[in-house]
C-alpha cells in the first residue's frame, strides 16, 4: 500500500506533505501530554514487530498479495497519538532505507496509514470499549481507509484505471482488510492471555515474546513472503504509470535485501535484522522523548 515516487502528481504529493508534517507534529505533542511511561520500552518492540510483520506478504488472490499494516494494532496497544508517531517512523525508515514507498510521496503514505488509518482503526475499538468486535472492525477499517485514500490520491493525480481492474482491486482490498482484522484480533487475544494487564500497562514477558517473534519473522520470513505485488502495485501495473516509478535515493538495503550478498536468504535476513535494529532504536528513542515531562514555564 506504499505509494512510490512517480505515481502522484506534484500538487497531490505536495499537498499531502504539507498536511502530514504539521499533523505529525501535533500528534507528537498530544502523545507527550497523555503518554504512559510504562509504555516507553514497549514502543521500540511494537515498532520492530510491525516492521517485521509488514515484510511478510501473503497471497490474497488474482496474483496479488497483502501484509499486516498494523496501524490498528499499534493504536490499541500504545494509544492513537503514539501509534501514529511509531507508524510514521516505520514508514520514513522504509522509504529512506529500503526504498519501499516514495520520499516525495512520504506525506501521502504517512497520512494514509499513520494518521487516517490509525485513527480509523481506533474509532470502532473505542466505541465498542475494546470488545473483540471492535478489535476486528478496527483492523478492517484501518486498511480500508488507507487503501481508499491511496486510490483517491492516484485518481486525483490523473491515473485512470480500468473499471474491471478497479472493482477487482477493491474486492481484494476488502479481503486484505478482513485478514488484517483477523490477525489483529488473534495477536491481541494472544497478548491478553500472556498478560491480562497488557494493554493498560505492558510488562516484560509480552515484550520479550514480541521481540523474539520479530526476529524470527525477519530471519525466516524470506521463506514465507509472497513475491506477488500488492494491491496498489497490481492495479497500477495495468496502466502506463508503473513505468514512472522511481527511487530518488540509492540504498544498499533497497528491496529489503543486502545488495552486497549473493545469497537470497542471508541478503534478506540481514537486511530485515538491520531494519529491526533501526526501528527499535528509533521508536525506543521516540518513546523516551515522549515520556519526558513537558518543561513548565518558570515563574518570575
Amino acid at each position: 500500500m506504499h505509494i512510490p515516487d512517480g505515481f502522484l502528481s506534484i500538487p497531490v504529493w505536495g499537498t499531502m506533505d504539507t498536511i502530514a508534517a504539521p499533523s505529525v507534529f501535533w500528534l507528537a505533542r498530544r502523545a507527550q501530554k497523555e503518554f504512559d511511561h510504562h509504555k516507553v520500552p514497549f514502543m521500540g518492540v511494537m515498532g520492530a514487530f510491525i516492521f517485521a510483520a509488514q515484510m511478510i506478504n501473503f497471497p490474497v488472490g488474482n496474483g496479488t498479495s497483502g501484509h499486516l499494516v498494523g496501524g490498528a494494532l499499534l493504536s490499541f496497544t500504545l494509544g492513537p497519538a503514539a501509534a501514529s508517531i511509531v507508524m510514521t517512523a516505520i514508514l520514513a525508515t522504509q522509504a529512506l532505507v529500503f526504498q519501499d514507498g516514495g520520499i516525495l510521496a512520504l506525506g501521502a503514505n504517512v497520512f494514509n496509514m499513520a494518521i487516517a488509518g490509525v485513527l480509523a482503526g481506533y474509532l470502532p475499538y473505542a466505541l465498542l470499549r475494546g470488545r473483540r468486535s471492535g478489535v476486528f472492525l478496527g483492523g478492517m477499517f484501518s486498511v480500508l481507509t488507507s487503501a481508499l485514500l491511496a486510490l483517491g490520491e492516484l485518481w486525483r493525480s490523473g491515473v485512470r484505471m480500468p473499471a474491471a481492474g478497479l472493482a477487482i482491486s477493491l474486492a481484494l482490498f476488502l479481503i486484505s482488510a478482513i485478514l488484517e482484522g483477523a490477525i489483529t484480533l488473534a495477536v491481541m487475544q494472544a497478548l491478553g492471555r500472556i498478560d491480562p494487564a497488557f494493554v493498560g500497562k505492558p510488562r516484560r514477558n509480552p515484550a520479550l515474546l514480541l521481540g523474539g517473534v520479530s526476529i524470527l519473522l525477519a530471519c525466516a520470513g524470506v521463506f514465507l513472503a509472497s513475491e506477488r505485488p500488492d494491491g496498489i502495485e497490481k492495479l497500477t501495473s495495468a496502466t502506463s504509470l508503473a513505468a514512472n516509478a522511481k527511487a530518488l535515493l540509492a540504498s544498499p538495503l533497497a528491496g529489503y535485501k543486502l545488495q552486497i550478498l549473493a545469497s537470497p536468504f542471508l541478503s534478506r535476513s540481514l537486511a530485515g535484522l538491520a531494519g529491526l535494529l533501526v526501528i527499535y532504536l528509533l521508536c525506543a528513542g521516540i518513546g523516551r522523548a515522549l515520556g519526558r515531562p513537558a518543561i513548565a514555564p518558570r515563574a518570575d
